[in-house]
């Protein structure tokens, strides 16, 4: 690792007003190993560097100093044109469901909490698997070497994790949580609000609660 990433750990942990016993607490590393990274005697792996990336709330770049910039590098996605025709309907409601995700990072941002996005990361990413890997497997001609994970098992796993991501973003959400955000006091919405904040998809918003509220009514829970 360079000398910059041993002075940058240094820094920020003093700009937080931490202890190398208290930092070392935070990021699960003993004391003495996380003096040995910032006086750059030892090489820390890459578990660490993004755990500490996550909890100072700097890029890995700003930490290894490729970058001056604290921010991670935010990059449009690329959009990949379907390969079969749809419907109207399939094509409204993937505006739908892009808009509201647009949203959720949006509301997300208020935070500037690298952890909070990366577990809404995660947590998206496990639930389009699943979907996307129960439809391909659809057809058992198609081949498995894809997935490392037993199709008997997969499901099952996938909702796992997703629950604990769920909770993981629960616990940064919720006021009574230790983990709370405080910065999302900040955070204020109402439909009127959320009407003259995002005035072109405000009723796709509504649009996406209304269909997911009617079924889980459909339960009759």
């Amino acid at each position: 690792m360079n000398k910059d990433f041993s002075r940058n750990l240094t820094f920020l942990r003093k700009e937080k007003k931490l202890t190398q016993k208290q930092a070392a607490q935070e990021l699960g590393v003993s004391q003495a190993l996380l003096s040995h990274y910032e006086k750059g005697i030892r090489e820390c792996g890459l578990d660490f560097l993004v755990k500490a990336a996550d909890y100072y709330n700097v890029s890995c770049d700003y930490l290894l100093g490729r970058t001056a910039d604290r921010d991670y590098e935010i990059n449009e996605p690329v959009i990949e044109r379907s390969t079969r025709k749809q419907s109207a309907a399939q094509v409204v409601n993937r505006r739908l469901i892009a808009n509201m995700v647009n949203v959720i990072y949006d509301f997300a941002a208020t935070a500037k909490n690298r952890k909070l996005d990366r577990t809404i990361n995660n947590y998206f990413m496990i639930m389009l698997y699943r979907v996307f890997r129960r439809l391909y497997s659809a057809n058992r001609k198609n081949p498995t070497e894809l997935f490392t994970v037993p199709k008997e098992v997969y499901s099952g796993y996938a909702y796992a994790v997703m629950d604990k991501y769920y909770t993981d973003i629960g616990s940064m959400t919720d006021k009574d949580s230790a983990g709370y955000l405080t910065a999302f006091e900040k955070l204020s919405a109402s439909p009127d609000q959320l009407a003259d904040d995002y005035p072109d998809t405000a009723g796709e918003i509504f649009n996406v609660i209304q269909q997911a509220e009617n079924s889980i009514h459909k339960l009759k829970l």
